[in-house]
């Protein structure tokens, strides 16, 4: 796998919290996850952020000054995007790319996912059943989830 990193390598050594969702979310579990967001957590948040509901959930960490990992499934950013540039700045993020293709696909996906997996202390996944392509990672990985929401 080509990893690249941008930002403060440091905080791989910190408590990891990996946060997955579903890319689509039940209405009752989207105000359950905007209260974890806004919680203060042990650590870092890592994940993709690649959902819907992970997007919002960065935009509310990055808010709180949570330190964050994020994990891309495509190449590196060639420009950081605005909401990313203070965290960065103030040392608060980690950038890892772990594909070099141009955009993000199924496969890449699912390595970032099983790459945030592995390098998490504990896993959140939000929405998944059966149908869900993160159903397979939240059973082999189950001993790392916490409470899940959904």
């Amino acid at each position: 796998m080509d990893m690249e990193y941008l930002g403060n390598k440091e905080l791989l050594k910190q408590h990891k919290t990996a946060f997955l969702a579903s890319s689509t979310i039940p209405p009752d579990m989207v105000l359950e996850c905007y209260d974890w967001a806004t919680a203060k957590h042990e650590g870092c948040v890592v994940s993709g952020f690649s959902s819907k509901m992970e997007q919002d959930v960065l935009h509310f960490l990055l808010k709180a000054k949570c330190p964050v990992i994020l994990v891309l499934a495509r190449c590196m950013y060639k420009v950081i995007p605005e909401e990313l540039k203070e965290a960065m700045e103030e040392g608060r993020l980690l950038i890892i790319s772990v594909s070099n293709a141009t955009r993000q696909s199924k496969v890449t996906a699912h390595a970032r996912n099983k790459y945030i997996c592995n390098i998490a202390d504990k896993i959140l996944f939000v929405g998944v059943n059966e149908k869900s392509s993160l159903y397979k990672l939240r059973v082999d990985y189950k001993d790392k989830t916490i409470d899940a929401i959904g």
